[in-house]
């Protein structure tokens, strides 16, 4: 069963098309709407834009196809040449007699060109109403001709609903979509809005009200979001004055060899900065020194395989634990995970499991997935980046036909896990269905560290009582902002201290 949260309006959903088209006929069945009324909306949001951005404009040429997404293309020429624009337009076949379209088509004064006269300049704005998100094959050869002009003599570019070309539930380009200036769409974003490559071809993201009720989602809630503070600011841990630092949470990392100390280090710095009042760092025996010659306010403990579960008991009010970054030894990697997993009923604690703790499980995912299961809530947090999805997912990550959000959901589904499935377009998914796009990632996350960090801030929020889901949607949203703030050449450590900036204001 999918679990959903009911909160008003969801500015912050995304929409499958499915879901969109839902939300649509549910407006015209509730709202005495009508579909070529949300039409004229979609074409005047559109014509809007473009009045707005480029006034300046020598022409404006609109291309457009057949179905729904034509005609918003017919609509906003039409609402161009009543503003005084100079508007041609270009049609891929004609509307289905009786649609929407075809009386969007039927009422526009412009008239309709073939596209071998479609010649664009710099100088004009070109609106890209040929194919919307529904789109499940490639360009046919006039649309992809006819996009490739505009784009290779620099015509600036405002596509309809997304890029035509691009696939609204998977961002995926399908074959000849080009990048555009500025995307408008309509009531909520898609997926295919956030997730690469559809993000890098959108442009600038305008969402534009057209009359479709948010009331909808009384009946028929979202469960995929943008992540952001509006989904999960209500679950932090806010400043108790009744508190003390084990009540505030403790945290735990476990350490690699002497030779390996630094990424534990900076997730254990990540976890007090997250919040934690209490960090450990378990490391091997040979390594303490190491440890306590770099850190202050972080404890150091001596740890072995074979004992991590008593070190851990040991530790007042341990709530959750790193284990992966630079650990280096995966057969103890896949012990400890193991012991851990096994006795999380009884010491309720959560794993974050990373790096090294993910590839000890290469070849034999089963097991950590079986420890996983079981009833309660989830206690087990994996942060894959792309190779090491591969190593416990391989059928998932060879999967042409799925999209990055598809095989989080059915990853996190299988493991009992939330599965924050890193890179530009970081995805979050529950096993219950919920997932979110992370959008706010930068370049600068692009260092050696930066995962460390992230799965150090994970911990640092477990530590304090918030469930896994919530705990890395804020992580993945602080590490963007992190990021943010220390700028193109940020190291892992500038991300360490940037995270509390980031999130004393939801906190204020």
């Amino acid at each position: 069963m999918t679990t959903v949260w009911r909160r008003g309006d969801w500015p912050n959903a995304l929409l499958t098309c499915a879901h969109m088209g839902r939300a649509d006929r549910w407006t015209i069945d509730h709202a005495h709407a009508s579909g070529i009324a949300l039409m004229n909306n979609a074409g005047a949001a559109v014509a809007g834009l473009v009045l707005a951005r480029y006034g300046d404009a020598a022409r404006v040429l609109v291309l457009c196809g057949p179905g729904n997404n034509g005609g918003d293309g017919y609509v906003a020429a039409q609402v161009l040449r009543e503003a005084g624009a100079t508007v041609a337009l270009h049609a891929f076949g004609a509307p289905k007699p009786g649609t929407d379209a075809a009386i969007a088509a039927g009422r526009c004064t412009v008239p309709a060109e073939s596209p071998d006269s479609f010649e664009p300049s710099a100088d004009d704005v070109v609106i890209d109403a040929v194919f919307g998100a529904g789109l499940t094959r490639g360009l046919p050869d006039d649309a992809r001709v006819a996009l490739a002009k505009a784009c290779d003599v620099g015509s600036r570019i405002v596509a309809v609903d997304l890029p035509s070309g691009v696939n609204g539930d998977s961002g995926a380009d399908l074959g000849g979509a080009v990048e555009a200036d500025a995307t408008v769409t309509f009531f909520r974003k898609k997926p295919g809005h956030l997730l690469f490559p559809g993000r890098a071809l959108c442009g600038d993201i305008v969402v534009a009200d057209i009359g479709v009720r948010p009331d909808v989602f009384r009946d028929d809630p979202p469960c995929i979001f943008e992540n952001g503070p509006a989904l999960w600011a209500d679950t932090l841990p806010r400043p108790n004055a009744g508190w003390h630092k084990y009540a505030r949470g403790h945290a735990a990392v476990f350490s690699g060899g002497r030779h390996a100390t630094g990424a534990g280090r900076l997730s254990a710095m990540a976890a007090q900065r997250a919040g934690a009042g209490a960090v450990t760092i378990l490391g091997q025996p040979d390594a303490l020194d190491v440890h306590a010659a770099h850190v202050t306010s972080i404890m150091v403990r001596a740890c072995r395989p074979d004992d991590a579960c008593d070190r851990l008991r040991e530790l007042k009010g341990c709530r959750a634990c790193v284990l992966g970054p630079g650990f280096g030894d995966l057969s103890a990697a896949r012990q400890i995970a193991l012991s851990l997993l096994a006795e999380r009923r009884e010491t309720g604690l959560r794993l974050v499991l990373d790096a090294d703790g993910i590839t000890a499980f290469s070849g034999d995912h089963a097991a950590l997935f079986d420890a996983a299961k079981g009833s309660g809530p989830v206690a087990l947090v994996l942060t894959p980046h792309e190779g090491e999805f591969a190593r416990l997912f391989p059928d998932l990550a060879e999967g042409e036909t799925l999209s990055k959000l598809d095989k989080a959901l059915e990853a996190s589904r299988r493991a009992n896990a939330v599965v924050l499935y890193k890179g530009p377009d970081t995805v979050i998914a529950a096993p219950d269905g919920r997932a979110a796009i992370n959008s706010n990632g930068t370049p600068a996350l692009a260092t050696a560290g930066s995962g460390d960090v992230l799965a150090g801030v994970i911990a640092g929020l477990l530590a304090q009582g918030m469930p896994c889901f919530e705990a890395a949607c804020t992580a993945a949203w602080l590490h963007g902002e992190a990021g943010r703030a220390a700028g193109p050449l940020a190291v892992a450590e500038d991300l360490v201290s940037r995270i509390a900036p980031a999130l004393a204001p939801i906190l204020a």
